[in-house]
């Protein structure tokens, strides 16, 4: 890596609708961005930094005020030996940046994985459905006419009922043709999902991501219901479980880079699903279209047939920081495509807070 500056930016985006996670009720999304510029400007990348409240333990504060020491210090060199005290978001976009950087340079999209040649041309991408019954359908139905065929329901213990109702409408009208995926959000004790599975027809959902309050009885709840699960939050919780959870009762690892750690924790993660014959799949936390890019590129490039992701939260903000908008095309990504587009970024809606020489 060749970069003579570092430059950092803040951006503020409105969320179409307001968004709460774990209690916390936001309007706008907010990020830092940090670019790296090679001598005479001949080659620029950006990285995205955006810890998300309710999500993260790192507030954007404290985010920047980490970045600014490692500026400071002249620590961004390689991504390679980046230390492991940074914020899960911080490292992420400083890994993501310094990847770009090298890309940029030698011309070449970055590979990932040596053993997936050449990279899926597409990822799929799974619709998030939530809301009463209605909008459970009426989502779903113009999802499935724009060319979706994988669908995540959110599902919660205080809405199982209705849940159990939108899941059997959703069947009895789409039947086969759709990959439905719930999403309880540790939000279950094992006798509640228990009785929940009881009531969903068998076969129909593919897995329930994150079903128990405590994932320690996920293997239990498998063993009871033959309904697989998924893993998310509990990989940055309660990491160890990974190798105490019964392999046969997972279906796939939901991987968010920004609050795993980093890139390269999420490809360790990526090889260990590879080696369990589990699903990967990509998610994002609301972030711009400089990461939906940077993570879809990723999945394209560790397997030659990715898993729908979670990367359709580009819809949940009312711009992009992208000269050409995130987008789907019928419910895929163009993944090459979308990598080259996430260098292109609309600067005007970016807001210079400090230039650093390396």
């Amino acid at each position: 890596m060749n970069a003579t500056h570092a430059l950092l930016y803040k951006y503020a985006i409105p969320f179409t609708e307001a968004i709460t996670v774990k209690g916390h009720r936001q309007l706008q999304r907010e990020g830092i961005i940090v670019a790296l510029k090679t001598a005479g400007e001949e080659h620029t990348a950006y990285g995205e930094i955006a810890p998300l409240p309710g999500l993260h333990q790192e507030s954007l504060e404290s985010a920047e005020a980490q970045l600014v020491e490692v500026l400071s210090k002249h620590e961004i060199i390689d991504h390679r030996i980046l230390h492991d005290g940074l914020c899960p978001s911080v490292r992420t976009g400083l890994e993501m940046v310094m990847i770009n950087l090298d890309a940029a340079i030698s011309r070449k999209a970055p590979v990932f994985s040596e053993t997936v040649v050449p990279p899926s041309q597409h990822v799929p991408v799974n619709a998030l459905l939530f809301g009463d019954i209605k909008q459970v359908i009426e989502r779903a139905e113009n999802y499935f006419n724009s060319g979706y065929r994988t669908f995540k329901l959110k599902i919660s213990a205080e809405n199982s009922e209705s849940a159990i109702r939108s899941i059997e409408a959703l069947h009895n009208i789409f039947g086969s043709t759709i990959e439905l995926r719930l999403d309880a959000n540790q939000s279950f004790s094992l006798d509640e999902a228990l009785d929940l599975a009881g009531e969903i027809p068998k076969g129909i959902v593919a897995y329930i991501e994150e079903p128990l309050t405590n994932a320690e009885h996920i293997g239990e709840f498998h063993a009871k219901t033959a309904i697989r699960s998924a893993l998310d939050e509990t990989l940055w919780q309660k990491p160890e479980l990974l190798d105490r959870i019964p392999a046969k009762a997972l279906s796939a690892l939901i991987l968010k880079p920004n609050r795993l750690g980093g890139i390269s924790v999420t490809l360790g993660l990526a090889r260990w699903a590879k080696k369990h014959n589990l699903l990967t799949v990509f998610s994002s936390a609301f972030e711009s279209g400089i990461s939906l890019s940077f993570y879809c590129w990723i999945a394209a490039s560790t397997s030659s047939e990715p898993a729908a992701c979670g990367l359709d939260t580009y819809r949940y903000l009312k711009d992009d920081l992208l000269e050409t908008h995130f987008r789907t095309e019928s419910g895929v990504l163009d993944a090459y495509k979308l990598y080259r587009e996430g260098f292109r970024v609309k600067k005007r809606d970016l807001r210079l807070t400090s230039v650093w020489t390396l």
